[in-house]
């Protein structure tokens, strides 16, 4: 098994790099394969709505000048996704938005490609908003009808600097509780 965890923030190994790190901790103690795939520096278009994915049924977007095809390949072959964004203005990166956007255009126009895997939203933010980040993922993972592992509180930690959610407590655990939960729900959904 294989989960694909996403780094949203235009910041490599960012607070939401360092989030992730902790649900793979969990992942790879029960031995399941982790990739981290991050998209600082890298460039990603937001959906055109011009529907070439339903007309042509290739599990591609037509835009081929960005990460798309290459992050979603991924996504289909992963088992699990983990999804990531700092809270901007609070919601996700715009990466993250183009990211959603177009996944579920290409994943319908194919027959549902993401159903039934197993995704998550997480969001590191410096005070507050980071709920309609989460809900924003959660929406994509929903109408993906994949499944959701909950957690002991929200999918979130607070830290501005790259580091500092390193320092919530609460936080952290919630990343590992979460990563027990899912690492538990691939081993049901996949014997």
């Amino acid at each position: 098994m294989k989960v694909l965890g996403i780094n949203g923030s235009p910041r490599k190994d960012s607070n939401t790099a360092i989030m992730i790190g902790h649900i793979f901790e969990e992942l790879e103690k029960e031995g399941i394969e982790t990739e981290l795939v991050q998209f600082a520096g890298k460039t990603i278009r937001g959906c055109t709505a011009c529907l070439k994915c339903r007309e042509n049924q290739d599990k591609r977007c037509v835009i081929e000048n960005d990460l798309f095809n290459d992050v979603f390949a991924k996504m289909c072959e992963a088992d699990g996704i983990i999804i990531g964004s700092p809270t901007y203005v609070a919601s996700v990166t715009a990466e993250i938005k183009a990211l959603i956007d177009r996944a579920t255009y290409v994943s319908m126009a194919n027959g549902g490609l993401l159903r039934r895997k197993v995704g998550t939203a997480v969001s590191a933010v410096r005070r507050a908003g980071s709920i309609t980040a989460i809900d924003t993922i959660n929406h994509f993972l929903i109408v993906s009808q994949m499944v959701i592992p909950g957690s002991s509180y929200w999918p979130l930690a607070i830290g501005r600097n790259i580091g500092e959610v390193e320092s919530d407590e609460e936080g952290i655990r919630c990343m590992h509780v979460l990563g027990e939960n899912m690492a538990w729900l691939l081993k049901r959904l996949h014997t």
